[in-house]
């Protein structure tokens, strides 16, 4: 399980807003991408998350606007 203390320092990588913990992934508040976490470590590479729906590649995300 991912820390407290980890999750309140992790941000979005592509516009730095605040991730929500949902089950074993962490999700964008601004822009919905999907980072998941792997034996306790998030995967934070935007080209690795799983994008919201109607969002074809990383730089259609719009976080952080």
């Amino acid at each position: 399980m991912i820390s407290k203390d980890l999750l309140d320092i992790l941000v979005c990588p592509v516009g730095k807003s605040d991730l929500r913990l949902e089950d074993n992934v962490l999700v964008c508040t601004s822009c919905g991408a999907k980072y998941r976490i792997e034996d306790d470590i998030p995967i934070m590479l935007v080209e690795e998350a799983e994008l919201p729906a109607g969002v074809n590649s990383p730089d259609e995300l719009k976080c952080g606007q």
